[in-house]
């Protein structure tokens, strides 16, 4: 049974954490790197509102630095709720309505080292020669027609902690799955795990990590180091007769790579049952050095699948197109992540929950509000924050109303009005009740 846990408010406080959250998620999205940016926000009181001081906010943050578990349980909870109404809103395009056994919802998992002073709490040394911490993300990958996708955790560990620790994997996971919506819990409360495909690096590979997804229903693609095979097994993989072609990013035939099913020769021991194993060859890169298996000037990789679908090159392109995870680790850095501010763990966790959700907000903005095939809605932040976020503009006032005036010309003048229009359609759907939990 979960305690109870104490707010992490006062009593008489006049900044709700929710609103000081909200600022701070709005100050790291518009390129914020630490708590004392969100004076950004205080110098426009008619744009933003009455918004929290400098002491306010260290306030608030050592109060979460005292008590984690208050805040990791409200942080949360919240976050849920907020996904959950968002996704409803989206339609059509509503991920835990699209998610099926054989489209299912797509979630990475990678680490990713933050180097930060060595005097931080809960850092150590990495495999690099510096400090930091070794973070393990947990991210939603719904297509790149319904926006870039979501970041569904972000769990510290020390810097010199694997990313091959199937714990890690576990923990993470099991975070993330605690963001998902309801959908994809039937009304026993028990997770509908078909409906869900967790993607990894080799690192997420291990017996231990893949019979845990399997335990819950969960598929799984994943890459794998290919073990010393013998020299027959080679000179089979020089004989492209028996492979086929690969298909392009586009879903575009290629005429250079190629794919193959080699769960007949490479025989899998102690692993989850139908786990089948995929090889795929294409030439190898300028300067890159060739090994065992890169025979007949290609580079040989597998990866590892329960998938329900046997379509090779289609279980090829949708592993690979695991790529996209790296671009949004990247967007988490730059938004905060990147660069902690605390000496307390706590408290740089909680940070990185921020960075999390300042992310998600522009992530949720395009699955929600813009429609299907917006060339917004693949832009990363650094994009809305040149094209959206440093437009300049001036708030006037007359006829007991307020308006936002901004220069016709500008490249994403039209972008913003849409947005300022579609976000108060959603506004009016939640206030009559239409997008309650």
């Amino acid at each position: 049974m979960r305690r109870p846990v104490q707010p992490v408010r006062t009593i008489h406080a006049t900044h709700r954490p929710g609103k000081i959250l909200g600022a701070l998620a709005l100050s790291l999205a518009a390129g914020g790197e630490q708590a004392a940016d969100i004076d950004q926000l205080r110098a426009a009181p008619e744009l933003f509102g009455l918004v929290a001081s400098d002491a306010t906010v260290s306030r608030f943050m050592g109060r979460i630095k005292d008590q984690p578990d208050a805040f990791a349980y409200g942080f949360a909870t919240m976050t849920r709720s907020l996904r959950t109404k968002v996704w409803a809103a989206a339609g059509v395009r509503n991920p835990a309505q699209l998610a099926t056994p054989a489209d299912p919802l797509l979630i990475d998992i990678d680490a990713s080292l933050v180097h930060v002073h060595s005097e931080k709490e809960g850092s150590a040394g990495t495999y690099k020669g510096g400090y930091g911490f070794s973070s393990m993300i947990a991210m939603a990958d719904y297509g790149k027609g319904s926006g870039t996708g979501e970041v569904l955790a972000v769990h510290l560990r020390p810097g010199n902690r694997g990313a091959n620790s199937a714990n890690s994997h576990i923990e993470v996971l099991n975070q993330a799955l605690a963001q998902l919506p309801d959908d994809f819990y039937d009304e026993h409360g028990n997770l509908m795990g078909e409906k869900i495909l967790v993607r990894t690096v080799s690192a997420g590979s291990s017996r231990e990590f893949l019979h845990h997804l399997d335990s819950l229903g969960i598929q799984f693609s994943t890459s794998y180091s290919l073990p010393v095979i013998k020299e027959r097994f080679i000179r089979w993989i020089d004989e492209k007769k028996y492979w086929e072609p690969a298909l392009s990013a586009d879903g575009d035939l290629r005429d250079d790579a190629w794919v193959i099913d080699a769960s007949k020769v490479l025989e899998l021991k102690d692993y989850p049952s139908g786990t089948r194993i995929y090889l795929r060859a294409e030439p190898l890169h300028p300067g890159a050095k060739a090994t065992l298996f890169d025979t007949d000037g290609n580079r040989v990789t597998a990866f590892l699948t329960n998938s329900p679908r046997f379509n090779v090159a289609f279980l090829d392109a949708r592993h690979r197109a695991r790529g996209r995870c790296e671009n949004r680790i990247t967007t988490l850095k730059n938004t905060g992540l990147g660069k902690l501010p605390y000496w307390s763990f706590a408290a740089n966790q909680a940070w990185a929950d921020l960075a999390m959700f300042a992310v998600n907000l522009v992530s949720l903005l395009q699955l929600a509000v813009l429609p299907g095939g917006h060339e917004a809605g693949c832009w990363d932040l650094k994009r809305w924050r040149y094209r959206l976020f440093s437009m300049a503009g001036k708030i006037v006032s007359g006829g007991r109303r307020r308006r936002l005036l901004i220069p016709v010309r500008a490249p994403g003048a039209s972008l913003l009005c849409q947005l300022q229009k579609g976000i108060g359609t959603l506004f009016q759907r939640w206030r009559h009740g239409e997008l309650a939990a």
